[in-house]
Formats: structure tokens, sequence, C-alpha cells
């Protein structure tokens, strides 16, 4: 290991608006917005929201601040705006996804830029440099640490390496050197947390660990601006996070070409709001069904195979087939599927057909299988290979990409469409206005003239 910590650390405190490509640039403002529509709806749908604004509110952490919780009516603390913004943007599994790491980087990142960003008086450019700045970090952090060991150990590298990513962007805000960063990642070492528990009863722990992991970051650049002594070393030390999370770490991968390949680059975007894993599967569902005219009637069987991470997070059947909660459905290969391949879609409102017979029915004939044609030689885990079997024969495809992957990232009408769909329910006109915004970020001399535009 050759320095990691502090090799990235230098990244954050040097990086300018200037030096990033204006496509990267375009890019992390088209991921944001895409975010933010996921954490507008959330606030007014997610089944964990009233939870956690009662929690606030119980424990007295509901006072108020300067920070923008999108879809709300009222400003917060920027550590709680960072939480909830990250609880929120995650609720609806409908978030961006960075295929390689295998996690979700704007989930922790954008809220600890938008906190901190409205603290300090940011300008648009300062705050989607941090963003960059965070995306890079967190991204390389989750390729180092190797997703699919980081799984096997129980982890979730969204909350993991996510609370670097979001100290990254809030230091980068602070204006902090690399010794402070350096700091800042150090505390962030203690806070990396994000148990795969969840799994096993469909429990809101994932939504939380990543709003926590946001929060997280923006405390430990706070703390770091205030001479506080982190540990050195966090990344690559003998027991920092490279070795304490994982059995198969590449720390080579956390700065190869830093400052030259922007990973940014390559986070896709989710046309479902489910587990990404479940996404290949979902398009040759859907594309199958209209090709050969199927009806659920006419199925007799469907088998999907997936990456063994696909497995873990969505294929256990004694788990999986029918389940009764929303996050339950969010990581069901064989609920998700059996919608699609149902109604010829999937969507948010969807979710109202847990338990509903007929999808149950149509589940029992699926079959989820580890598929090694999909862990050998793909540049990422997100394929799949999916067989129905009908009275006509078998038909058969393989998706090496789900829809979504940098190579058929949606166009800027598609992406605003998207944003708007679940937007404009909660903020209704607003929606138009903020959307522009977020796309011309850098034109704001204040980050709050934009950000106010998301409250209700």
């Amino acid at each position: 290991m050759a320095e990691e910590t502090a090799r990235l650390a230098g990244y954050v405190a040097a990086l300018e608006f200037k030096d990033i490509p204006p496509e990267v640039r375009e890019r992390a403002k088209a991921l944001t917005l895409d975010f933010l529509g996921s954490a507008i709806r959330a606030r007014r749908d997610a089944e964990s929201t009233p939870t956690l604004f009662k929690t606030l509110e119980a424990l007295a952490l509901d006072a108020r601040g300067e920070s923008t919780v999108f879809g709300d009516t009222r400003a917060w603390s920027p550590a709680i705006a960072a939480l909830l913004n990250g609880a929120l943007g995650h609720s609806l599994d409908f978030d961006d996804t960075h295929a390689d790491s295998s996690l979700h980087p704007s989930a922790p990142v954008v809220p600890a830029a938008f906190a901190v960003g409205e603290l300090v008086g940011a300008s648009g450019r300062e705050v989607l440099t941090a963003i960059v700045a965070g995306y890079e970090v967190c991204c390389r952090l989750g390729n180092a640490l190797d997703p699919t060991s980081h799984y096997a150990r129980g982890f979730h590298p969204t909350a993991t390496a996510g609370t670097f990513g979001a100290a990254a962007a809030a230091a980068k805000l602070f204006k902090l050197p690399q010794d402070r960063i350096i700091a800042a990642f150090g505390v962030a070492g203690s806070q990396a947390a994000g148990s795969l528990q969840f799994l096993v009863n469909g429990a809101w722990n994932k939504r939380y660990q990543v709003g926590a992991a946001a929060m997280n970051g923006v405390i430990a650049a706070t703390l770091a601006r205030n001479d506080f002594v982190g540990a050195t070393e966090s990344i690559e030390g003998k027991h920092g996070l490279l070795v304490g999370y994982s059995d198969n770490a590449h720390p080579e991968k956390a700065v190869a070409d830093l400052g030259k390949v922007y990973e940014t680059m390559k986070i896709g975007v989710k046309p479902y709001p489910s587990c990404r894993y479940t996404h290949a599967a979902l398009d040759a569902l859907i594309a199958m069904r209209r090709e050969h005219n199927l009806t659920p009637d006419q199925i007799k069987r469907v088998e999907i195979g997936l990456h063994r991470n696909g497995i873990t997070l969505t294929g256990d059947a004694a788990t999986k087939r029918h389940p009764t909660s929303v996050v339950g459905g969010q990581f069901s290969m064989f609920f998700t599927g059996a919608v699609a391949l149902d109604q010829g879609r999937f969507g948010w409102d969807d979710y109202d057909r847990l338990g509903d017979a007929a999808i149950d029915a149509l589940a029992d004939k699926f079959d989820v299988v580890q598929d090694d044609r999909l862990e050998t030689g793909r540049k990422h885990p997100f394929g799949a290979r999916v067989s129905i079997t009908t009275d006509d024969g078998i038909h058969e495809r393989i998706h090496d990409d789900p829809s979504g992957e940098p190579n058929s990232f949606p166009d800027s009408q598609a992406m605003a469409q998207k944003f708007l769909t679940l937007a404009r329910p909660v903020l209704n006109g607003r929606a138009d206005q903020l959307a522009d915004a977020i796309l011309s970020l850098e034109r704001f001399e204040r980050i709050d003239q934009a950000t106010h535009l998301g409250r209700q």
C-alpha cells in the first residue's frame, strides 16, 4: 500500500472547478438532479419517513438551521439535513449506481455537499467541485474494497466507502488543506459502518445508514476544520478501511489514474426503483414479453441467472420469493421480475402489488441461480441471463448491461422527465424551477439560491 489516504486527500485539496472536464461537470449535474427527485418523492411517500422525523423531534434534534431538506417545508441544521437528505434519497432505491464498486455515490455525497455548501455560502461551482471530489473518493474506495469481498463480509459499500466520499465533499467546501482532509478521513474511518443484515427482514437500516454516512462525513470534516486530531492512514493502515472491511482489497484502485480518469463518468442511473442487480433481468423480461406477446398464463417457468452478488442481495428464494415490505420488494428478483412480466413495466407505484395473489403465483414460477457466465470476463457484475419456458419452447437471452449505464446514459430530456415525474407531486410548479437551477448550478453565486427551490 502506498499512502492512499494522503494521495486522495491531496487530490481533494487541489481539485478546482476549471480542472474538471466539461462532460464530467454536466454528468455531475445530471446525477445530482436524479438523486434529488428520489429524495423529494420519498419525503412524501417512503414509509420510513414519518419515523425519521418523529425520532428527531423526540431527541430534540429538530432545531432550525439554514440547510435544506428537499421536499420539506423548513430548514435544518447542516448535519441533520445531510442525514435526512441521504436517507430520503436512498429510500426509493431509485438513486444512481457505480457498477465497478457496486455502490450508490450520490446518496452520501450530494447531501453532504449541499449541507456544507449552504453553511459556508458556497457558490454553485464550489458545490459541483465538491460533489465530483466526493464521487471520486467514494467510488475509488469502493473499487479498492472489492465489492464481492466486501459484500461477503456483510458490509454495505454505500454506507462504508460513502462516509469517506461525504467527508471529502464536506472538507472540500470547508477549503481544508491536505493534512486536515487526512484528519477528516481518519474520523470517517471510525464512523464507516453499514450492515447487510437489513436483507433478512426488509428493514429500514439501509436507508438510515446511508443518511448516517452523509451526516458522519459532515461531522468528520467539521471536526477536522476545528483541529481535531484524526487517525492517519485510515484507508491503508494496519487497522484501516481496506484491511478491516475486505479480504481481497486492491489498494492501487483507490488512486489509479487519479485526476485523469473520472469514475464519475462510470456512474449509471436507474430506470426501476429496485436493487440494481435486478435491472438487466427486468430489461430482458419486458423486452421478451413484448417481442413474444407473452401473457402470465403462458409462462411455465422463468430462470434468472445473476452474478453471485445479485444472488446475495436479491435471489434467496427462502426469503425473497414473496416479500411483504417495500424494502423486501426492492431486493426481490422474484417480485420485481413477476411484476415486470405481468404488466410490461415496473415503477415506484407498483409496490402496491406486494401481496397480490397474481404476482405471488407468477413469482412461484421463477428460479434465480448463479450464472458463471456473468462472473468471468465481464466489466461489471450487473448483467443477467433470462430464460422463459412456455408451451412454444424456451426463449433465452443475456443482457450484459442494464439500461442507464454510461454506454446507454439517458439524454437530458429523459433525465428531466424522471425527475419531474417524481418531484411534481410534491413540489408542483417549483419542480420545474428546481430542475432548471440544478442543471445550471455553476451560474449561482450562492448555492442557497438554488436549493431554496427544493423546499415545499
